[in-house]
């Protein structure tokens, strides 16, 4: 693919996302115009008209920009389409009480349901559309592999899930240099490096930006750690400073304060819900309804987490600690059904309204288990650096056999990225995990042996 051929890719997304968005507005266009038009008082109705259509369009472009919903080819069309549909049902749900605001009492919203109706219908064709369009203008990229040792083949297993963008063509050991490797990658589109040591690293990517060639790399922990670090301009010679403190006191103040409105209001729309859940697990076996359990948190303070059981009463009996398994006897039939949808998390909002955990941040691991893992990967401490989250970086975009390694890097980009737009988008993004919680990486293996055979 030329370089030329590349900028328009970006065109043709662009140009998709703004599309998109002219064919939501002007579906809220009419269904203002033709239910609720009529509300604004003269003489100001027609400025006011354009205000509240201008104000719909900002806000959608908000939602979908947090939800990434203009990331045509970038995610799978079940993603792409289940991001969008959630972003215009919150859109919509604001919209009502702002209508309603306006009207000065609660008006009607059979038209507001019309307007989603419509909006699911034009997603959904659009992202089968675009979709399509896509993937035949911009075919997969042929990649090669360079590889260090047998294990980059994990990483390439996860790249080769995803056919509708790489294509593996071909692989060449680290061992014959950089004579034997740049052939290989002149004739591609890219490259992933896996495993290499620093020194070949450093040269290849050299070569490709050298080639304006693309190169796909794991990082390393140390290379996380200098995407947060912070540009010195004290001299000639470039520096890069990292603090390595973790958040900073008005981003510890900021996360607390949000922490506490949102877990405050979580806490009393899923009561009920609660309620019920709590119910379930008393019936089905007598047995106690909550779970306490010692987990770490920031600067590694130990603290009782709070869940709704879902295993049996005697499930630790023998007082080892053993990390639960995808298919665990020990978990009871009700216990099942609350982790399928993280409902067991939910006594964890008493947890953050009294300080010992936030929304977004590092699972919280029992101190046993941690010191095991300490053993194996030292590093794995930095993530105590921050408190504890209900939920975080590594849940949303990990699986559930994620290698500790693995959710440490997560975690550790997540705190060297740390805003509050990455709080809500991670939030937000949990409730789709909760909803289609994500294959572990050993049933995606077996999927692709499954999909080879027939």
């Amino acid at each position: 693919m030329t370089l030329k051929e590349k900028k328009y890719r970006h065109l043709v997304t662009g140009a998709a996302g703004w599309l998109l968005l002219g064919l939501l507005t002007l579906w809220y266009g009419i269904i203002w115009w033709r239910y609720y038009a009529d509300i604004i008082i003269a003489p100001f109705f027609r400025r006011g008209n354009w205000v509240v259509v201008l104000i719909y369009t900002v806000l959608t472009a908000l939602v979908f920009q947090v939800y990434r919903c203009f990331r045509f080819g970038y995610l799978r069309r079940s993603d792409l389409v289940y991001y969008q549909l959630t972003g215009i049902v919150i859109v919509n749900f604001i919209t009502y009480f702002q209508i309603s605001v306006i009207g000065r009492r609660f008006m009607a919203v059979s038209p507001v349901i019309l307007l989603t109706g419509l909006d699911f219908v034009t997603i959904a064709l659009w992202a089968s559309l675009v979709s399509r369009l896509y993937f035949r203008l911009y075919p997969p990229r042929r990649l090669a592999v360079v590889y260090g040792s047998e294990e980059a083949a994990e990483l390439v297993m996860k790249m080769s899930s995803r056919v509708d963008k790489y294509m593996i063509c071909e692989s060449v050991s680290c061992k014959g240099g950089m004579a034997q490797i740049t052939p290989v990658i002149d004739r591609l589109d890219g490259v992933i490096l896996c495993e290499l040591p620093p020194e070949l690293r450093d040269q290849i990517l050299k070569y490709c930006c050298g080639k304006r060639i693309r190169a796909y790399t794991a990082p390393e922990i140390s290379d996380i750690l200098l995407r947060g670090g912070e540009e010195l301009r004290l001299f000639d010679t470039p520096l890069i400073l990292c603090r390595n403190e973790g958040l900073t006191l008005t981003q510890r103040f900021v996360k607390r304060c949000f922490d506490i409105a949102v877990s405050a209001a979580f806490l009393v729309i899923f009561t009920p819900v609660l309620c019920i859940c709590a119910a379930a697990v008393h019936f089905e076996d007598g047995g106690c309804v909550f779970y306490r359990q010692k987990r770490l948190t920031r600067d590694g303070r130990v603290f009782e987490i709070l869940k709704l059981r879902s295993m049996r009463p005697d499930a630790e009996a023998d007082g080892i600690a053993v990390t639960a398994a995808e298919h665990d006897t020990r978990i009871t039939k009700v216990g099942r059904i609350l982790r399928r949808f993280r409902l067991d998390e939910l006594p964890q909002l008493i947890n953050i309204l009294k300080g010992e955990m936030s929304l977004v941040g590092p699972r919280p691991e029992r101190p046993e288990l941690h010191a095991e893992i300490v053993k194996q990967c030292p590093e794995f401490d930095y993530r105590l650096q921050v408190k504890a989250g209900l939920t975080g970086y590594a849940q949303v975009y990990g699986a559930y056999d994620t290698e500790p390694v693995d959710k440490l890097k997560m975690d550790l980009l997540y705190i060297e990225q740390y805003n509050m737009l990455l709080d809500l988008r991670i939030l937000l993004m949990t409730v789709k995990t909760a909803v289609i919680p994500p294959q572990s990486n050993e049933a995606q293996r077996e999927a692709r042996q499954n999909h080879k055979k027939n």
